[in-house]
């Protein structure tokens, strides 16, 4: 079996899909893997390394992909990023498939089968292929770096001969992995932390890490948690109340961190432009859902902007802005779920289409966008 792992063609994107580790693992495994020149570059992996390891340097994507059955990459690959390789090419990526009908289109136009990891379900066996989990983790530790590189001033409380600093406030708003790596983080480096979040399993989450739980704790509350530990879309009456509230208390906050998406639609708001005007001057917001138009009323996805004295930081992957350990998660992930592909007797790629990782994540097969949600409209 010949896996190819290519360069990104998003040159904003640092994170690679394989790292040595990964690569001598592969090998380990009795499989042949190329990797393009200069994949790993931005991660700080050379091609000497990835040789080291076992693996087999391709100077372009083209010649790396010669005779591939997989490929494995960070972001979905255009069609003209696998032009030449071979028919029935598995692609196994983060697809980004919401609102990205033509692209998928496009992509099965070129005869690949492609499996879509953030799908990946939320199950026992598949914690350890769970991107999203990984990677999330990583941006909500780096939420805390950047809002306090922002901030200007400590966070924690410092006792000096000319005074006392007290600790800054740090609220995380949204309790999935990014917030409560977003709340230890905050705590280990001496912030007053508190969180929000709508599904109640949260609560004891974030008071386990010493942190105080902030929300409308009614009967609509208690129910606002999904089978697959999503949180459900709130009602308006909720919503009015849990502002109400949270407004009042985001006005006392140094340091706010939004972590909240809903699968396949934009960004809820949670902070309005009169909740951002009550702010503090000199306080921050970093929004980590800016990529699907941000938290706050007042993002400028990719940018940080100032309004009324508050920074707003919208910054896009934030995860590729620690490259190295993102990748080494990421590419451990990718391993994972490649070896359920695999047959433990042959070596070669052997998908078993019942399996139900395999249906949760395949989207393209035989050249067609096979996931009823992703189809092109008529």
């Amino acid at each position: 079996m010949r896996i190819a792992v290519t360069a990104e063609s998003d040159k904003t994107e640092t994170r690679v899909a394989a790292t040595p580790e990964t690569v001598k693992k592969f090998v380990g495994l009795g499989a042949e893997i190329a990797v393009q020149a200069g994949a790993g570059a931005a991660s700080g992996f050379s091609d000497a390394d990835y040789a080291a390891a076992g693996g087999k340097i391709g100077g372009s994507a083209r010649e790396t992909l010669t005779g591939a059955e997989v490929l494995l990459r960070v972001r979905r690959p255009a069609a003209s990023d696998i032009a030449g390789a071979p028919q029935g090419l598995a692609v196994i990526s983060m697809l980004d498939p919401f609102g990205h009908e033509r692209e998928l289109a496009e992509l099965a136009s070129a005869g690949v089968t492609a499996f879509a990891m953030e799908l990946m379900p939320r199950i026992t066996r598949a914690q350890s292929m769970d991107v999203l989990s990984s990677q999330a983790n990583i941006a909500g530790y780096r939420a805390v770096i950047d809002g306090a590189a922002e901030y200007g001033r400590v966070l924690p409380m410092m006792m000096t001969p000319a005074g006392t600093v007290p600790a800054a406030k740090v609220f995380i708003m949204g309790v999935g992995v990014a917030g409560l790596q977003a709340i230890a983080t905050a705590r280990r480096l001496g912030a007053v932390v508190t969180a929000t979040d709508v599904r109640p399993a949260t609560k004891e989450q974030v008071e386990s890490l010493g942190a105080k739980f902030v929300a409308v704790e009614n009967e609509e509350f208690k129910q606002a948690e999904t089978a697959g530990g999503y949180a459900k879309e709130m009602s308006p009456e909720y919503r009015a109340a849990q502002a109400e509230l949270i407004g009042a208390h985001i006005a006392k906050q140094d340091i706010v961190i939004t972590t909240a998406l809903i699968p396949g639609r934009p960004a809820p708001k949670l902070i309005s432009a009169a909740q951002l005007r009550a702010m503090k001057p000199g306080s921050v917001i970093v929004d980590l859902a800016a990529e699907r138009g941000g938290n706050c009323e007042s993002t400028k996805p990719g940018e940080t902007a100032i309004v009324d004295g508050v920074k707003i930081v919208g910054a896009f992957n934030l995860a590729g802005r620690l490259a190295a350990t993102a990748s080494s998660l990421y590419a451990k992930n990718l391993l994972a779920f490649l070896e359920t592909l695999v047959s433990k007797e042959t070596k070669q790629l052997a998908i078993n289409w019942d399996d139900e990782l395999v249906k949760a994540t395949c989207l393209i097969r035989d050249g067609a966008v096979i996931d009823p949600r992703f189809q092109p409209k008529a």
